[in-house]
């Protein structure tokens, strides 16, 4: 398998597609597949209006057209719906070449967040781009159920991993604020919900690792909460070690990779019983879901450490990949 990953998200984004992607690419060999990565780093670009640090890919159909006869790939995966993913979806359909999809964000809502756009309008766009793909890939049973729902066709369910080695319990704490350390981990941005968190009544301290467009506001806003920007690898695994909950105030994602950053470093989750928190908590006995997040939060101080742990552990990158290329390989032979 020669494999063409199209996407509009790629370094130095910190997301959950961009790692996702990135492990993919370092499985793929195991598979029996070679990997190109299209990514915004091949065109000139600019900033996303109302989000600089997203930098939107201005490729044109010409250029990225022929980036695809170039790599001559056997498959084709177009991991997001951006200028990128437009381009090659295009290139695909000229060339009567076969490809799949994932469904990673949910635009209807962040874009509706932000600005009077009807989410149906969104949907309708987004059932036209993944409509011609011969699977589009999810990553929860919930979400699958929810785009189906809405007129999505031939789903497919890619789960997510987490790399248990770097992400685990440790007997350091580099937190030295007044426990309990209730934190949460993501971009700072309105559709994150964030200061539904942020505005609990909570013993302790809270603790926020990221950096996004909203960051400016609600630090000013809420003074007391330490906001220690973006982090990654060691000094992000540390201080996921150093806390006690897991707090996940998102109302609007599809899976939440920090969850499993979470779990595997003996993390507890509160969060609402929605997409991704519902569908990774499950009966594992490993969060506390509640639409009284408070209470979430309080309920999860008494979950072992050691339950969570091991309950991570069970989430690799290797099964998420064995599924990611076994979808592929079946969509495109049209099983």
């Amino acid at each position: 398998m020669r494999l063409l990953i199209a996407t509009d998200a790629w370094r130095p984004q910190i997301n959950g597609v961009v790692r996702s992607l990135e492990y993919m690419a370092a499985e793929a060999s195991h598979f029996g597949a070679e990997v190109t990565i299209l990514s915004p780093d091949r065109f000139p670009s600019m900033p996303m209006p109302g989000y600089p640090e997203i930098r939107l890919a201005l490729a044109r159909p010409g250029p990225v057209a022929r980036i695809v006869d170039q790599v001559k790939p056997t498959h084709v995966h177009i991991a997001t719906e951006g200028p990128i993913g437009f381009a090659v979806r295009a290139a695909c359909r000229r060339r009567r070449m076969a490809f799949t999809t994932s469904y990673h964000t949910r635009f209807p809502e962040y874009l509706s967040a932000r600005a009077p756009i009807p989410q149906a309008w969104s949907y309708r766009a987004l059932r036209w781009f993944h409509g011609e793909a011969r699977a589009m890939m999810v990553s929860t049973a919930s979400l699958e159920r929810e785009l189906e729902g809405r007129g999505f066709r031939r789903i497919r369910r890619w789960t997510r991993g987490v790399d248990t080695q770097l992400f685990r319990p440790r007997h350091e704490r580099v937190l030295d604020s007044r426990a309990p350390i209730f934190l949460s981990v993501g971009r700072i941005a309105v559709e994150k919900n964030l200061e539904a968190f942020l505005a609990l009544d909570l013993p302790g301290t809270k603790v926020v690792v990221g950096d996004g467009p909203a960051r400016h506001d609600l630090q000013r806003r809420f003074p007391r909460v330490r906001f220690l920007g973006a982090l990654t690898g060691e000094d992000l695994a540390r201080v996921y070690a150093s806390a006690d909950v897991f707090v996940f105030p998102s109302l609007t994602d599809t899976f939440g990779i920090v969850l499993l950053e979470a779990l595997a470093s003996g993390l507890p989750i509160a969060a609402y019983p929605v997409t991704g928190p519902a569908d990774v908590i499950g009966s594992s006995g490993c969060g506390s879901l509640c639409e009284d997040l408070r209470e979430a939060a309080l309920a999860a101080l008494d979950i072992p450490q050691s339950r969570c742990r091991a309950y991570g552990e069970t989430f690799t990158w290797r099964e998420s990949a064995r599924q990611f290329f076994r979808n592929i390989e079946e969509a495109h032979a049209g099983a």
